[in-house]
């Protein structure tokens, strides 16, 4: 069974970043900033398998046949599946809006696409990749006071949401708290052992803040 993110400790340690880190965390601009290797963090796959109704029955089969998955194609497939269940909605008007914000994120109209989103998690607060999208929107345009908070309503409603986690280490170790940063990648990391990326920047992140095995 996965960890799950101790959802109280979350909010305290939000509270203080917010106080004492003001301004790591505004917007700097409004538009996608050029790409950058460091602000890639797990996203769904463009096209998305279809997967059945039984969502948590169908998530919790597919988190253990990720943690064992043998080889890289094989994760890649349980994951887009996951994604696909965490990407459902019975809500037509929800699944509207969504198509609509990846639309304008397509055309650069970060507004537009956060005016819409914010209609998705208010329409539908239970619909945790309204939040997760929009937490990457901020993370995107270094707005980490709101994507932190997105990264919380993902995680006090999907625990195992590795993209949220891995997003959650990004921030943190852009706020220059090392030590949290490692702490996030690591259970993203025991949830979905085969994140692109993940791994390299546990080992890294660990020889800093542990010290190398002598």
């Amino acid at each position: 069974m996965a960890r799950k993110f101790p959802t109280a400790g979350f909010g305290i340690l939000l509270t203080a970043l917010l106080v004492a880190a003001p301004g790591h965390a505004q917007v700097r601009e409004r538009s996608v900033p050029p790409a950058d290797s460091r602000k890639k963090i797990p996203e769904p796959p463009a096209k998305l398998p279809k997967v059945g109704a039984d969502k948590s029955r169908g998530l919790d089969f597919l988190f253990g046949a990720l943690k064992v998955a043998p080889d890289e194609d094989s994760a890649k497939h349980v994951e887009a599946r996951i994604w696909a269940l965490w990407s459902q909605t019975s809500s037509d008007t929800t699944a509207l809006l969504m198509s609509r914000a990846k639309t304008a994120v397509d055309a650069k109209q970060i507004d537009v696409a956060l005016q819409l989103l914010t209609a998705v998690v208010k329409l539908r607060p239970d619909y945790i990749e309204g939040w997760n999208r929009r937490a990457t929107l901020y993370y995107l345009q270094n707005d980490y006071n709101h994507s932190l908070q997105d990264i919380e309503q993902v995680l006090v409603r999907e625990p195992r949401h590795f993209g949220a986690l891995a997003g959650l280490g990004m921030i943190m170790q852009e706020l220059g708290d090392e030590k949290r940063a490692l702490d996030a990648f690591r259970k993203a990391l025991a949830i979905n052992p085969r994140l692109e990326k993940v791994p390299e920047l546990v080992k890294t992140l660990t020889e800093k803040v542990e010290g190398r095995d002598i």
